[in-house]
């Protein structure tokens, strides 16, 4: 029977195809005794061979589609199921305690896990305790009959259903199999929805239900224009659904027609619309999209994608590609911002009670100044392939950007001595994110070179809510007046101490905040790609005459951020009259 489940359009497009679940299977057992020892040896060694068989496909996949540094962790996967060591130990315990394989394993996993994370003084080593859980995890999962997903093994045409989906799951999704995804939690500006929008996948967040409604194989339709997701659709259904993902993709090829087209409004006024990106192979997007520049390169990704800190060599290689890709225009990179949802198997940082509001990103780097410093000296380096823009995020006082200003001066006067080339139109400057940095832009506007507002944290904790909290979500509005009127003081500070501000949210890409912020004369609009060219058509279509009150209605007449959804769909009513 035919179920359609309503959650939030997290990125465009629609998408028919068969469900697979990336849910993880209970693996809860219970200790046993046995009799039949030789029997019981059988069955563990039976499921140490097709975990086996199972790793090596995963790791063949891997090398295909992720390369081969990704590929590297199922090779040490490899060799922990063939250590004579770590299973010779759980055939030892079944032996032994006539015990069954489920509780063998459990226990000598345990052991193998405390050692290797009580090497406090070798963070290789610590990691492979995660290695010994993952592979652990597989065995177990054949003893007791039940499949793991991965998505490195898919190999045909699905939808991904998870209750949520990582940065890391996101990243590992093949665009040529996985054609969408859908999810129990999470918002539009969650980090999974935000890569689906860069891997041009159409998703649908928040559906509370999904993984619980729908089995693996059934037909699923994601709408990642409207926020639907219809399980087993009816023939008529799928036919219907096509024909509107034929008309979007007909809107799509109208919009393509701008790629080349400069940035302007009606009345001939410039802006810049640019790209923001996780990896350098986003680029491609990037430039597909027609974008003038890239405002936002989220550099945690390079940590996150690593089994352990990236290399100078290695950042300074990342970032010279996207550097020298966009041919002499603006590339604005962020500073790691690790912390909150954004965590390192290889980084054992300390839990937090509120990791949101605690020691993330410039307050880690900071902390850690030799991983900090590692990093400046190769934006550093990196600058002198293209123009390059260096960005600090959660900058909340004076202190913090001062500080980080004099450890990237005393990195750069370092390279200079040495003779090494560092670009010389390089800019510094930050995110305005934290409420306090925005009150205070005037004063911060002296010290930087330009402002990025990041819209997805400045609501988050303007409104007091977690933005990956669905019990909250009502609470994420841009529009709300109240983060309305930091937006603009945050601009107008920027323009009165002559400095360009820019913003790097997923309010930048939104059809009812961009008028708004264009009323405000904001500089450049940095989004998911795949928003550019729907953004460049919206801006064609406004005239900055006709919108100069829109602004000061927004944050001055307005009550509420329903008010000023209703202000400005009767603008566009009027527009595309």
């Amino acid at each position: 029977m035919t179920k359609k489940l309503t959650g939030i359009a997290a990125s465009d497009g629609i998408a028919v195809a068969p469900a697979y679940l990336l849910v993880e299977p209970d693996l809860s057992f219970s200790k046993t005794s046995v009799s039949d020892v030789e029997s019981e040896l059988a069955r563990f060694k039976d499921a140490i061979k097709v975990s086996t068989a199972e790793v090596e496909k995963i790791r063949d996949s891997a090398k295909k589609s992720l390369g081969e540094d990704e590929a590297q962790v199922f090779e040490a996967h490899l060799m922990i199921l063939n250590d004579p060591e770590f299973t010779g130990a759980i055939e030892t315990e079944i032996k032994d305690k006539k015990i069954n394989s489920e509780a063998a394993l459990d226990g000598t996993a345990q052991k193998f896990i405390a050692i290797f994370e009580g090497m406090t003084d070798n963070a290789y080593m610590q990691q492979r305790a995660a290695d010994v859980r993952d592979v652990s995890k597989r065995i177990m999962a054949h003893l007791l009959g039940k499949e793991l997903p991965n998505p490195a093994t898919i190999d045909h045409e699905v939808i991904v259903v998870a209750h949520d989906l990582t940065p890391s799951d996101t990243a590992q999704l093949n665009k040529k199999f996985v054609k969408g995804f859908v999810t129990d939690i999470g918002g539009r500006t969650a980090h999974s929805a935000i890569m689906a929008r860069s891997l041009e996948l159409p998703a649908v967040v928040g559906t509370e239900s999904i993984t619980k409604d729908v089995v693996n194989g059934q037909t699923l339709v994601v709408d990642g224009l409207n926020g639907d997701a219809v399980i087993k659709p009816s023939d008529e259904q799928i036919a219907d659904y096509k024909q509107k993902s034929e008309a979007f993709l007909k809107q799509k090829a109208e919009w393509d027609k701008l790629k080349n087209e400069p940035s302007v409004t009606a009345d001939g006024k410039q802006f810049t619309i640019a790209a923001n990106i996780g990896t350098p192979a986003d680029m491609q997007g990037v430039n597909e999209n027609g974008a003038e520049a890239v405002g936002l390169y989220r550099t945690e990704f390079l940590y996150m994608n690593s089994k352990d800190f990236p290399t100078e060599e290695d950042q300074f290689e990342a970032y010279k590609e996207v550097i020298e890709g966009m041919n002499g225009k603006q590339v604005v990179i962020r500073t790691m911002d690790i912390g909150g949802d954004k965590h390192l198997d290889y980084w054992d940082l300390p839990e937090e009670m509120n990791p949101f509001l605690g020691v993330r990103a410039i307050r880690l780097s900071l902390q850690n100044e030799e991983i900090f410093r590692t990093q400046l000296r190769a934006l550093l380096r990196a600058s002198a392939y293209g123009k390059l823009a260096i960005m600090f995020p959660m900058i909340g006082t004076l202190g913090e950007l001062r500080k980080a200003k004099s450890i990237l001066n005393e990195e750069k006067t370092k390279l200079t001595q040495k003779g090494t080339k560092v670009g010389s139109d390089l800019q510094v400057g930050m995110m305005i994110e934290v409420p306090a940095a925005a009150v205070l832009a005037d004063q911060f506007a002296k010290e930087v070179d330009f402002f990025s507002i990041g819209t997805n944290d400045l609501i988050q904790y303007s409104m007091a809510a977690d933005r990956g909290n669905d019990n909250v979500s009502y609470l994420y509005q841009p529009a709300n007046p109240s983060v309305l009127r930091l937006i603009k003081h945050t601009i107008d500070a920027a323009h009165e101490n002559g400095i360009w501000c820019g913003m790097c949210g997923e309010a930048a890409g939104d059809n009812i905040m961009f008028p708004i912020l264009l009323s405000m004369g904001l500089d450049e609009y940095s989004m998911s790609a795949t928003s550019i060219l729907r953004i460049r058509s919206l801006m064609k279509k406004l005239n900055t005459e006709d919108i100069k009150e829109l602004a000061n209605k927004a944050c001055y007449v307005s009550e509420t951020a329903e008010e000023n959804e209703k202000l400005v769909n009767d603008l566009m009513k009027e527009v595309n009259k």
